[in-house]
């Protein structure tokens, strides 16, 4: 079970790169956040019910994982969260089709590679990061404020690299 700080941990990353937390109480059904071993998935209220048939030490994964906490006890997300955070993220990067795949080799974003970047983006505010086609390719970090941006050099980093959907490919064996 989530303890109340691993909860306000979660929401807490979510909001960073969200509006608000819309994944409760969806139309198809009532979703929740559950913690097996020091990772959270993102399930519906059935799949947890059926999943209560399968005792925890045997059980390795249920539902989507949404991310992990550290020893620290910070909680971070894992890119299998992309798909359900995207399109609710209030702050966007798309990336020029050249810094696609040095996004995806786990690279930061640099100035010359930035397509376009939402409005009022904060230094260090979560964003997600898509390519000029609108597709999500990952989570990241802005390194600099979007009127910052407009005036550094080409090579300087604009975003943080966090996590891209290269890593399906790189860390498939711990992607649980």
């Amino acid at each position: 079970m989530l303890t109340c700080f691993g909860k306000k941990n979660i929401r807490l990353t979510i909001l960073t790169y969200t509006l608000k937390i819309l994944l409760i109480d969806r139309p198809d059904g009532t979703y929740c956040f559950r913690l097996h071993n020091d990772r959270v998935y993102y399930m519906s209220e059935r799949i947890l019910k059926l999943a209560t048939n399968i005792s925890r030490d045997k059980l390795v994964s249920v539902g989507t994982c949404f991310g992990k906490f550290t020893k620290t006890q910070k909680f971070r997300l894992h890119i299998t969260a992309l798909d359900f955070l995207a399109p609710y993220a209030k702050f966007k990067v798309w990336v020029k089709p050249g810094s696609e795949q040095s996004f995806l080799y786990g690279n930061h974003i640099m100035k010359s590679g930035l397509g376009r970047i939402t409005e009022n983006t904060a230094q260090y505010q979560g964003v997600v990061v898509y390519s000029m086609a609108d597709v999500p390719l990952g989570f990241g970090v802005a390194a600099k404020t979007t009127q910052e941006c407009r005036k550094v050099d080409p090579m300087s980093i604009v975003v943080f690299h966090q996590a891209d959907i290269g890593e399906y490919i790189r860390s498939e064996d711990t992607l649980t």
